[in-house]
């Protein structure tokens, strides 16, 4: 068998990730470790361009010392780097830039309990941009316009009820979504940001799923949607705002449209992703053409463009590769060559690492369901020990690519199964809509389904199945543990519900907005009581018959720590055997590498002690 993969080089921080350019393609930013945690860092780009990093002078520009930065942007000025920050995994953001000329770094939101969302950044507007802020009702984020040089914020607009903004390449603020009753939205536009609202489509709850907007044109004359109406799959549209004609550009029988690569400055769309096993590309920009066939020369991953400078003539670009880790690249447009930048953890390379299959199987009721397995390397495929790694969400979906979770089991000796079970998103309205209410029941057949193909294929052994996985994953391991008790041999929960009812009462203030469209899928707490009861695993807590590990971080917003606590209480009681672990300084998931390593030991152990496979002493 492949030598072990030590914890610290899965699960750790990474060396570097997230590059981005800065707009005049001068220098390079990106988040890498210092001490121990996560903070952006910074480069000059010499005059070959992007190819050009002088790595010896970089320096660390941000001074986190707690729980890392994840994301960042460049602010268009080219001056000013922004992030969001949260306290203990609360999500309660708060906008923080650096000067990169002075290095002085500021709290731009310096409020209490509040929510920030960056709305839009424009060229046209180098100084400024739109943030979303929940401060004057928890439920609503108002527009508010942010003055860089001076940190002046001046609310622009109350929020009557929307659960989101759209504003054009003017930071006018001209388009809505206004939620309805039923789950759907409608979407509203106007001429300016003084200009009278009116509905330009109304989104049902069965499209909701698969829409999505995604900006104005550059002329601010049409807006660019995904939308599902009038078929079963997201469509990529472009709906003109004078008329409300809709011309479908790119379209797919079996998938959504993913996402699109727009033009910086027209916002047309050149570069449209199918997101199926894998990413499809439609190229409908001929000049961007030549320049996809050289990307995808460079490696045989799949490419996702994570940046440009404002030029247009320098790409940043992450390979996606499934056994290994991402690998950044910048590419020149003019000489249509590309040059490594970095992997995001190098020391991978020394490992086997396994391929991530996909397959599919038929559903007991004949719906077609689409998973992926990854095998451990150089071991026979013939009765593995298996987990079933469960997504979250639900509306969400496993995909192709390097995954860490499924690398450390297939190294310890498991079989590795994903699963985008009904009501997982990517695979049109339709399936999204057969997991509405099956939460626990059909969702859950499923993954049953899953097992019994795996097993029946010979691959896993039936009597060796654990159950796995992070908020609705975790949600699902529960449901296993006490529902399908005899499927499973033991259950690893990590921010996972145990009951609907109480789930569903203590939703963040600021998911209101949306909430008709959670209670459609899940249910609803006023009226369903009694459904969303028998739902819950906590119901059947005396039923469980094999062992759990609940992971819990306190300062779950969406999750609350009471829904661990309930079952681990219920479990005490009932003399079943469980392992508790939980994180004071974590919210939905473990950001801290501290907290992860400890996690993964116990983790590993949990799992060897009842799989057999192998464990990092």
């Amino acid at each position: 068998m492949a030598d072990l993969i030590p914890r610290k080089v899965l699960f750790g921080n990474p060396e570097r990730t997230g590059p981005r350019i800065s707009p005049d393609g001068t220098r390079l930013a990106w988040i890498a470790p210092r001490d121990g945690v996560l903070n952006v860092w910074s480069a000059p780009i010499g005059a070959s361009g992007a190819s050009g990093i002088d790595w010896d002078a970089a320096t660390v520009v941000t001074d986190d010392t707690d729980r890392g930065i994840r994301s960042f942007m460049w602010a268009r000025d080219g001056r000013h780097l922004l992030y969001v920050q949260d306290t203990g995994g609360d999500e309660n953001w708060r906008l923080y830039d650096v000067d990169m000329d002075t290095m002085a770094r500021r709290d731009l939101t310096p409020f209490d309990g509040i929510q920030v969302q960056i709305i839009a950044t424009s060229k046209r507007h180098r100084d400024q941009l739109l943030v979303g802020m929940n401060r004057d009702n928890p439920e609503l984020h108002d527009v508010y316009r942010l003055d860089l040089p001076t940190g002046e914020l001046v609310k622009l607009i109350d929020n009557p009820g929307y659960a989101g903004w759209l504003a054009d390449d003017e930071l006018a603020v001209r388009g809505a979504l206004a939620p309805l009753p039923d789950g759907g939205f409608d979407l509203l536009v106007r001429d300016s940001e003084d200009g009278d609202w009116r509905t330009l489509l109304s989104i049902t709850a069965d499209d909701a799923p698969a829409s999505d907007v995604l900006s104005f044109s550059g002329d601010g004359r049409s807006l660019l949607v995904i939308s599902s109406a009038g078929t079963d799959t997201g469509r990529l549209c472009r709906v003109d705002l004078a008329t409300g004609d809709i011309d479908v550009l790119v379209e797919d029988s079996e998938a959504d449209v993913a996402g699109a690569i727009l033009h910086p400055d027209t916002r047309d769309p050149q570069i449209v992703e199918v997101l199926k096993d894998r990413t499809e590309y439609h190229v409908l920009d001929l000049s961007v053409e030549p320049d996809l066939k050289a990307i995808r020369a460079l490696h045989e991953g799949d490419p996702q463009l994570v940046g440009r400078d404002e030029a247009d003539t320098t790409w940043l670009v992450a390979f996606v590769d499934d056994a290994g880790p991402v690998q950044y690249y910048s590419y020149d447009r003019a000489s249509r060559a590309g040059s490594f930048l970095f992997s995001s953890r190098p020391e991978l390379g020394r490992y086997d690492l396994a391929r991530m299959e996909p397959f599919s199987f038929t559903a007991r009721d004949g719906l077609t369901i689409h998973a992926y397995a990854t095998f451990p390397p150089g071991v026979a495929r013939s009765g593995l020990p298996m987990v079933l790694d469960v997504h979250g969400g639900p509306q969400a979906r496993d995909v192709w690519g390097f995954n860490p979770e499924a690398q450390w089991m297939a190294n310890r000796g498991y079989m590795s199964v994903q699963v985008n079970y009904r009501g997982s998103t990517g695979y049109g309205k339709s399936f999204v809509s057969a997991g509405d209410r099956e939460w626990g029941a059909k969702m859950h057949d499923d993954l049953l389904d899953a097992v019994q193909y795996v097993v029946g294929q010979g691959w896993a052994d039936q009597d060796k199945v654990a159950i796995y996985g992070g908020s609705y994953g975790g949600y699902a391991a529960l449901v296993g543990a006490a529902f399908t008790p005899d499927v499973f041999c033991c259950a690893v929960d990590i921010v996972g519900p145990s009951n609907l009812q109480t789930l569903l009462e203590t939703v963040p203030p600021y998911w209101k907005p949306v909430i008709a469209q959670l209670y459609r899928r899940v249910g609803n707490p006023e009226t369903d009581k009694e459904f969303l009861w028998s739902r819950s695993p906590l119901s059947r807590v005396h039923d469980i018959r094999i062992p759990l590990l609940i992971a819990q971080g306190a300062n779950d917003p969406r999750v609350k720590q009471a829904e661990s606590e309930q079952i681990v209480a219920a479990l005490k009681e009932a003399g079943i055997d469980y392992e508790y672990m939980l994180f004071p300084d974590e919210g939905h998931g473990f950001a801290k590498p501290g907290n992860r390593q400890k996690f993964y030991a116990a983790a590993e152990r949990f799992l060897a002690k009842y799989l057999g496979g192998r464990f990092e002493e």
